[in-house]
């Protein structure tokens, strides 16, 4: 680029997958923009799909306040006993959700404040889809279909899952909508091997079965289980949670060797629980806190991009 044209970096913000963590996000990013950092490009995969297209829509503060509100009865409320047994999420309930506190049903990518996108998984080939246009609650759903809580999404005669089976972290499509400085949000860095042991030291793990009716308490058990010590037998369903989290933490680790971020942010989550969604406000503040902890390097990031680009200025935009 020319002396006398203005440089300029697109930066672009990768957030990850991880459930009830992904309220992180929120925090991070309030405090990116504190100190002049304003992400345009935004890749979500599963519970950053959600949170980048609030964001990207302008609707972070309603978004923050809701979940900031949650109780851990509002949240059993999400849930229903299906007898089919493809999912145990109230669709009909998160879908009124989706469209008050994240992004209008009318609303298309390509409208957005921000340049956005989702990943999510085919689950016939496995390949990794990318949704850069069209729906934004079509995208967001796609990529949070959870197997196990979700069913899967139809979309374009593929039947689509959570994209955190293929790409948990989605550094590579930041990089393909143009982003110069990718800023990543890793939910799972630190939980493998450590979730357990918080629970052998007692602390509560927000199980919420009791809120059920009794007619889904011989479920409940295995969706909010309560694990005590190291030698209690797992429940089907946290056997399953914590593989995934095992397969995305893996997965993620491998990509980034590859492809990493200029920019990695880890919060520390290992004593929040999948489900623990009514935990908002101290995991915000991690998201927080997690920025402020990584001052240093941000900072020592910009400073090499404002000497590459001199005399020319740096416009974030």
């Amino acid at each position: 680029m020319s002396d006398n044209k203005l440089n300029v970096y697109r930066i672009g913000i990768a957030l990850g997958s991880g459930s009830s963590r992904g309220w992180a996000h929120i925090g991070v990013i309030r405090e990116l923009i504190k100190i002049g950092i304003m992400p345009e490009i935004v890749c979500g995969c599963s519970i950053g799909a959600l949170v980048g297209a609030s964001y990207a829509a302008g609707n972070l503060d309603k978004l923050e306040k809701w979940v900031c509100s949650l109780t851990k009865l509002e949240i059993a409320r999400f849930f229903k006993l299906n007898l089919s047994l493809n999912g145990f999420v109230n669709t009909e309930r998160l879908h009124a959700f989706l469209i008050k506190y994240v992004c209008g049903e009318s609303k298309n990518i390509e409208n957005l404040k921000k340049k956005f996108s989702t990943v999510s998984t085919d689950l016939e080939t496995g390949r990794e889809i990318w949704f850069t246009k069209g729906p934004v609650m079509q995208a967001v759903w796609a990529s949070i279909s959870l197997p196990g809580l979700f069913p899967p999404i139809q979309n374009q005669g593929r039947w689509l899952v959570d994209g955190g089976l293929v790409n948990p972290v989605p550094v590579s499509v930041c990089r393909a909508m143009g982003a110069d400085i990718v800023i990543a949000v890793n939910l799972n860095g630190d939980i493998i091997g450590k979730y357990f042991a918080q629970k052998s030291k007692g602390q509560n793990d927000g199980s919420i079965k009791n809120l059920f009716a009794k007619t889904v308490r011989e479920y409940s058990a295995s969706l909010f289980p309560s694990i005590t010590s190291k030698n209690t037998k797992p429940s089907l369903f946290e056997a399953i949670v914590r593989s995934i989290s095992i397969t995305q933490n893996r997965i993620t680790r491998s990509r980034m060797a590859g492809d990493p971020p200029d920019i990695l942010l880890t919060p520390k989550l290992a004593q929040i629980g999948l489900l623990e969604f009514y935990r908002a406000k101290e995991v915000i503040q991690e998201g927080r806190e997690c920025v402020k902890r990584m001052l240093p390097e941000i900072r020592h990031v910009m400073g090499l991009l404002n000497k590459s680009s001199q005399p020319s200025k740096i416009t974030w935009l």
